[in-house]
């Protein structure tokens, strides 16, 4: 028996290698960590059970039937993180540059089909030079057994994509269907076809950086919804997202202890506001104050910037917060901030995340730009999310909310919960100026003095619409409130609101409008 668990531990040994000593180094040079050490960072110590570690690719083309390294490029387990189950995948790039084949394939399928049969979520580290040639049709089918349980996972239990080297071709669309995509400056991309085939086809000269780094899909695609500085970097950011969500659409994210106090009131918010309502304010100063202190985890901080989402905790409990951006671009919606708080709504719904919404919105963004690229469909998208979430649904106007914009930004008449509003909300279909152009377009023709005739107008629309206590009066506000009880406001409604039961009409799926 001595002899058989000594030729286990050698064949374990040198599974534990990968690639071997030289490939290895070459990774560190590449200021890249290796697989197994992303994994030991990431996982709590002691906890990480791997799966497969002998498997072995099964292709006798090419001549590589004399090269097999165990695991086939990928290492495959589960493990705890912060005490909570987590199952785990992490691309090789010492063996065969990570490259997928139909063994290491299988191997990441079984460890995705054992995170769905026990609601946890997948972690995958991906870092490959895409199918493996050598196997033709074979690598490409894992792919798609992959992008199918991906889909088939959506929803029930959170996907993480970590990319953290190469990942190009079919390989983007894995961590596409996943819930959250991070990347590691400098040492990462994304693309469905790199940078030779461009300058073929196109005549353009690009990097892989410019192509599909970490700061472009973080910043101009939206692909990316964090760029990490370094691999730990990631790894950090990685634990902390898994702490604001649940295991699965099952359970619950986990509470914190808060010791809530006597008065939770936050004066500052006073005088966030600015007295000209054209001027601009930061929409994270009043997150801050209304959420529990350094609690606020913002995503998509780099793409677009006119519309914040992240989570918090409000006493101790996980939330995801959707605000207007008054500080760029005055807060309008557009196609991306549409997409990309539609998307971020959906995420909280799908997993039992109250949604709290800082509305401050002068409407959609005019333009050929906008309407020739479909602002009506996208838009669309946050209306439709807004209104197919059953979690609870909490909105605070802190000033504008005009037009259609004001509907969208979780509006009671949409299935909003409790609707708040500060004294300074100014509630109508449309800006003071615009509204009295149109309103009073003959008499302001007619007047001697146009330009004093128009402010005595905006004045006098100013006076009777641009305030909340019309809404309130209508019981589309619920209450109007003093912007430094909001924070009190909303950790009661949200106690409140902790056993809410709603559910959509019977049907397959919704048609949303992608």
């Amino acid at each position: 028996m001595d002899k058989k668990i000594q030729r286990l531990e050698n064949k374990k040994a040198e599974a534990l290698l990968g690639g071997g000593n030289e490939r290895i180094e070459q990774q560190h040079k590449k200021g890249k960590l290796t697989a197994r050490e992303r994994i030991h960072l990431l996982i709590d110590e002691g906890t990480f059970e791997e799966i497969g570690i002998l498997k072995v690719h099964r292709n006798h083309d090419f001549g590589m039937e004399k090269q097999r390294y165990y695991g086939d490029g990928v290492i495959t387990g589960y493990g705890k993180i912060n005490g909570r189950l987590v199952y785990i995948y992490a691309q090789d790039f010492t063996v065969f540059g990570g490259s997928l084949s139909e063994t290491h394939a299988e191997k990441i399928c079984r460890i995705m089909d054992l995170a769905m049969q026990n609601g946890a979520p997948v972690i995958g580290l991906n870092d490959s030079g895409g199918a493996r040639i050598q196997e033709g049709v074979n690598s490409l089918g894992g792919y798609a057994d992959i992008f199918y349980r991906n889909t088939m996972a959506s929803g029930v239990i959170p996907q993480i994509s970590a990319v953290m080297g190469p990942c190009a071709g079919g390989a983007v669309y894995s961590p596409a269907i996943t819930d959250f995509i991070l990347m590691v400056e400098k040492t990462s991309y994304m693309f469905v076809t790199g940078p030779n085939v461009v300058k073929t086809v196109t005549h353009e000269d690009v990097t892989s950086e410019e192509l599909g780094g970490a700061i472009t899909h973080a910043s101009k695609s939206g692909v990316a919804h964090y760029a990490c500085a370094n691999g730990l970097d990631c790894i950090d950011k990685i634990k902390k997202l898994l702490s604001y969500i649940p295991q699965n659409c099952e359970e619950d994210a986990p509470v914190y202890h808060y010791n809530l106090q006597q008065d939770e009131s936050r004066i500052k918010l006073n005088s966030i506001i600015p007295e000209n309502p054209n001027q601009p304010y930061d929409i994270r100063d009043v997150i801050q104050e209304v959420a529990d202190e350094d609690s606020f985890f913002e995503v998509h901080q780099l793409y677009a910037e006119n519309i914040v989402v992240g989570f918090a905790r409000i006493a101790g409990r996980s939330i995801g917060i959707v605000a207007n951006q008054p500080a760029i671009l005055a807060g309008v919606l557009d196609i991306e901030a549409s997409k990309k708080a539609a998307r971020f709504v959906r995420f909280c719904d799908c997993f039992n995340i109250p949604l709290l919404v800082f509305e401050d919105v002068p409407g959609f963004l005019p333009g050929t730009d906008q309407e020739w690229h479909g602002i009506i469909a996208n838009g669309a998208k946050l209306l439709f999310a807004f209104c197919e979430a059953t979690v609870p649904r909490i909105t605070v106007i802190t000033r504008k909310a005009y037009g259609g914009a004001y509907d969208v930004m979780n509006s009671k008449h949409i299935g909003a919960d409790m609707n708040f509003a500060w004294p300074s909300a100014e509630i109508a279909v449309m800006g003071p100026k615009g509204a009295a152009e149109i309103i009073f377009k003959k008499e302001i023709e007619e007047a001697e003095d146009k330009e004093k005739k128009l402010q005595e107008k905006i004045d006098e629309y100013t006076n009777k619409f641009a305030d909340p206590y019309r809404a309130a009066y209508r019981g589309f506000v619920d209450e109007i409130i003093i912007p430094a009880e909001t924070r009190m406001k909303v950790i009661r409604a949200l106690e409140m609101l902790q056993n809410k039961v709603a559910k959509l009409p019977k049907k397959k799926h919704g048609n949303i409008p992608l």
